[in-house]
C-alpha cells in the first residue's frame, strides 16, 4: 500500500557515523510509518462515512416543564379517575 506524502526511504548506513550506526533502529521507522498510515486511513474513513445521528431539536419535548405543570397534570388525571368512579353503578348489574 503506497501512501502519498509519507517518505520512508532506506537509510544508507555508510553515511552515518559509528555512533549513529549503533543507535539506528529501522524498526521504529517502520512502526511510525504504519501508525501514520493507520491514522491517515482512519481520517479518510471518518471523512466519508455517514454516521447515524439523532436529530436534535430545541425544546424539552414537554417532559420537564417544571413542578407546577407536573402537579397540574397529576391533578387532572386524578380528577378523571374520580369522575369515572362516580359514573359507575354502585352494585354490579348481572
Amino acid at each position: 500500500m503506497n501512501t502519498t506524502n509519507l517518505r520512508n526511504k532506506p537509510v544508507d548506513k555508510r553515511r552515518l557515523s559509528m555512533e549513529d550506526r549503533e543507535s539506528y533502529r529501522p524498526s521504529s521507522r517502520s512502526s511510525a510509518l504504519s501508525k501514520a498510515r493507520q491514522r491517515k486511513g482512519q481520517m479518510a474513513w471518518d471523512k466519508n462515512v455517514t454516521r447515524g445521528t439523532q436529530e436534535q431539536k430545541p425544546g424539552t419535548g414537554g417532559l420537564s416543564m417544571g413542578r407546577n405543570t407536573q402537579g397540574q397534570r397529576q391533578a387532572e388525571e386524578s380528577g378523571k379517575v374520580r369522575r369515572s368512579k362516580a359514573l359507575r353503578a354502585e352494585k354490579p348489574v348481572y
